[in-house]
C-alpha cells in the first residue's frame, strides 16, 4: 500500500484500516463512486463497466454494487470518487476496503 496510494493526514486507531491497522490489500483495485455511506464505517460502491453482447454486436452498460469498509481516517461520504482495495473476509458481504479518495464532492 505504500507506493500506489498517499497516506492520509489523519491517524485512526482501526485494526481494519489499510494504512494504521492489520488488514492487508491483495488482489483487485478497483475505482467507483460511493452511492450510500448509511452503515457504520461501511460504504456501497457503484462500479460502472461495459460488456459486449455477441449476438446484437454492441456493447451495453452495466454496473455493480459493492461493500467496503470505510476506516475513521479516509471516511469517504457519499459522490466522492474512491479507490477500494481486495483484502480478506471482513464480513458476510465486505471484501473490499477504501483505499483513497480521488475526488470528494464539495
Amino acid at each position: 500500500m505504500a507506493g500506489l496510494f498517499p497516506e492520509p493526514k489523519e491517524s485512526c486507531n482501526d485494526k481494519l484500516c489499510p494504512f494504521h491497522g492489520s488488514i492487508r490489500v491483495r488482489g483487485r483495485i478497483l475505482k467507483g463512486v460511493v452511492i450510500s455511506d448509511k452503515m457504520h464505517r461501511t460504504v456501497t460502491v457503484r462500479i460502472d463497466y461495459v460488456r459486449y453482447d455477441r449476438k446484437y454486436k454492441r456493447y451495453e452498460k452495466r454496473f455493480s454494487k459493492i461493500y467496503a469498509h470505510n476506516p475513521p481516517c479516509i471516511n469517504a461520504k457519499v459522490g466522492d470518487i474512491v479507490y477500494i482495495g481486495e483484502c480478506r473476509p471482513i464480513s458476510k458481504t465486505v471484501h473490499f476496503v477504501v483505499c483513497s479518495v480521488e475526488k470528494s464532492k464539495k
